[in-house]
């Protein structure tokens, strides 16, 4: 069996560093006029709080949104959170068959899609810095990447057709369409610290 391999290079991601600004209090001498240190009563805004205030601190709900809901979510390595819309994967064991094989940057899940005549025939989530091999028979066809973090079961993609997706760090490439006949296609996603998508880019709903 022939083996092809691709190395696809993932684009940037920004860090952002956030800095506070501190400020040295001077202490109140202690001989300052207490006159002057005693703040006016009626300066003061009047708050009511309610008697049990223990209990109202437990009732206050907390709201809390995808990105703090399903921080650091992941699934597991070969999952199909699709197959309700496309199904689970089949494999392939004949003598007519092909592969491709996906390795992961080791910093972002990838959700993998393979499509043929514009239908999706195979999809498997990949964790970070794993790899996962897809199996079909022989014929064309067109690999899509999602790339993220944080995965939320119940967001939706493609207009509410579909639920499943990343919540942080989303991105979306394809390669061009592959014509296999007993290969072994392989991709090899990198991510440089200073690179770009070398694979042509998509969005959800071309790829999912």
């Amino acid at each position: 069996m022939k083996k092809l391999t691709f190395t696809i290079y993932a684009g940037t991601f920004l860090l952002m560093v956030s800095c506070q600004k501190s400020e040295n209090i001077e202490p109140v001498p202690a001989s300052a006029d207490s006159a002057a240190i005693i703040a006016d009563s009626a300066a003061i805004p009047h708050v009511d709080y309610p008697e049990n205030i223990v209990d109202y601190a437990i009732k206050k709900p907390v709201e809390l949104n995808a990105t703090d809901l399903y921080a650091d979510n992941s699934l597991p390595t070969g999952a199909t959170p699709y197959s309700k819309y496309y199904g689970g994967n089949r494999s392939c064991n004949d003598n007519g068959c092909s592969q491709i094989e996906v390795k992961t940057p080791y910093n972002s899940d990838v959700l993998v899609t393979i499509k043929k005549n514009d239908k999706v025939v195979r999809h498997a989530y990949i964790q970070a810095g794993d790899r996962y091999t897809f199996s079909f028979p022989n014929g064309t066809y067109q690999a899509f990447f999602y790339y993220g973090k944080d995965w939320d079961p119940e967001k939706e993609m493609k207009n509410g057709e579909i639920k499943g997706g990343f919540v942080t760090n989303e991105n979306f490439g394809k390669d061009d369409e592959q014509s296999l006949y007993n290969n072994v296609l392989t991709y090899e996603l990198i991510l440089q610290p200073n690179g770009n998508f070398s694979s042509k880019p998509s969005n959800p709903d071309e790829a999912l």
